[in-house]
């Protein structure tokens, strides 16, 4: 069930009424009703992978209880051994075995030893790689103390399978988000106009942006191998605003529709195309995979290895980069992109004290719109992997646009229609930059707001293309 379709349309507003205006004094059937419903919301693809969600969720609510009750270290490691192996081992089959089984095929292929091919014909769960996450967290957390268990199941459940975000983020922590299953929840007209705002930025970066950049993305990169550096240059910069305005505006949906019934989500963006360097690029962009991947991957990695001194650093970030690429999906292309990625952070690990004698020489503006500069430039150079269905895709992709026509403009129609949609969603998130969304216009006169509310509107009638699935539900 996608957010911008009429199935989610109808579902949503059912759902809201008998939430608010049903069950709304009784807290348990509350969460009971969001329970069924987002079971109902992940069903509506393919209704077998809900023994595994429900599997899942049964396995980490047993786990988590049993590892707050033990005090043998033993045990302790053992129970969290097991979450862990159980979580992965899923996560791994699902996504990533026909990856394995024809890479290892392939290997043996290139010195001259057939082997017959033995693909399984797996179906990827969808939003499988996000709650994974979410309740790989839970058991860890509990592990390190810094969490107790949640002791109702309905509500563990719900938080595992919470609809809004269940498919593509934000991988929610439960120390945000499972205390307020526990927590009455009352009608709030400001909350709920403001979820609505936020969806409709959303709906707007996804239909309107995201998806007519995806046009023009779509047809670079099917006939790279023929096209001009100049024209190249502009589909994988087409290609950084889809993604990221498909990525952001699901986000921006998800804790909007979760603002409709009292919880609170994590920002899951923060200008990310205004960075001025790697490290911040990453702790603006997907925030909630980067903040789970320093504190569970990272972090642990660097102090374990301290006594390397700085190839302690280089070397987490360089596993830490490529677990993130290859989270992403059952391509050696994102393999290659978390290897780009992380050779840009450790190049900034490396190069830091150079770089801040460097600043002292040159103005503060100069140098933001230097380095924001080469810091777009570099994430749209790593978006080539990310986008390319092949590594060899990737590479010519790579050799044409790297050619004397680089330099050359494109076609200027080619930014006609999207171009300034672009700068309109820049400059509103810059402007509204210290608000939780752009739309929170609470200081402008009424009819301005309503203006500009309408004016979304209409673009989304108007220019919105037909329901493309989002970006992250193949992740």
């Amino acid at each position: 069930m996608l957010f911008h379709s009429l199935e989610f349309a109808i579902f949503l507003p059912l759902v809201f009424g008998l939430y608010w205006f049903v069950v709304s004094r009784n807290l348990r059937q509350q969460n009971l009703l969001l329970l069924l419903a987002s079971y109902v919301f992940y069903g509506w693809w393919d209704w077998r992978f809900l023994s595994l969600i429900i599997f899942s969720s049964a396995t980490d609510f047993v786990i988590g209880s049993e590892l707050h009750k033990s005090t043998d270290s033993r045990t302790r490691k053992a129970l969290a051994g097991t979450s862990l192996l159980f979580n992965l081992g899923l996560l791994g089959y699902f996504k990533y075995a026909n990856f394995f089984i024809d890479s290892f095929i392939s290997a043996f292929g290139s010195i001259g030893v057939a082997l017959e091919p033995t693909t399984l014909n797996i179906i990827l769960p969808v939003g499988i790689s996000f709650y994974t996450f979410q309740t790989l967290s839970y058991t860890i957390d509990i592990y390190r103390r810094k969490l107790e268990p949640e002791k109702d199941p309905v509500a563990f459940f719900a938080f595992v399978s919470f609809f809004p975000q269940l498919v593509a983020g934000p991988i929610e922590r439960a120390s945000n988000l499972l205390p307020q299953f526990s927590k009455p929840r009352n009608f709030s007209y400001d909350q709920a106009k403001d979820g609505l705002r936020q969806i409709l930025w959303g709906l707007f970066k996804k239909a309107v942006i995201a998806d007519n950049c995806g046009v023009y993305v779509n047809q670079i990169f099917s006939q790279s191998h023929e096209l001009e550096g100049s024209v190249l240059a502009l589909g994988v910069f087409y290609f950084a605003f889809q993604v990221y305005a498909d990525f952001s505006g699901y986000s921006d949906i998800a804790i909007g529709t979760a603002r409709l019934f009292g919880f609170n989500l994590l920002p899951n963006f923060r200008l990310p195309f205004f960075s001025t360097s790697i490290g911040e690029f990453w702790r603006r962009w997907h925030i909630s995979l980067n903040t789970w991947f320093a504190d569970y991957v990272y972090t642990p990695m660097a102090i374990g290895l301290r006594d390397w001194g700085l190839y302690a650093i280089v070397f987490a970030l360089f596993v830490t980069f490529s677990l993130s690429g290859l989270w992403h999906g059952a391509n050696w292309t994102y393999v290659a992109w978390g290897i780009v990625m992380s050779a840009g952070a450790i190049f900034e690990v490396l190069t830091k004290k150079r770089r801040k004698r460097l600043r002292k020489k040159v103005s503060r503006k100069v140098w933001n719109f230097l380095s924001g500069l080469a810091t777009f430039s570099f994430i749209c150079f790593s978006f080539i992997f990310f986008r390319a269905d092949t590594l060899g895709q990737a590479f010519i992709y790579l050799g044409n646009l790297l050619q004397p026509e680089l330099l050359a403009l494109p076609h200027p129609l080619s930014l006609a229609k999207i171009g300034p949609w672009m700068l309109v969603l820049l400059g509103f998130e810059w402007v509204q930059r210290k608000h939780l969304h752009p739309l929170v216009l609470d200081r402008l006169p009424t009819p301005v707001r309503w203006c500009i509310y309408y004016a979304l509107l209409y673009m989304l009638v108007n220019m919105g293309t037909s329901n493309q699935s989002f970006i992250y539900f193949q992740f």
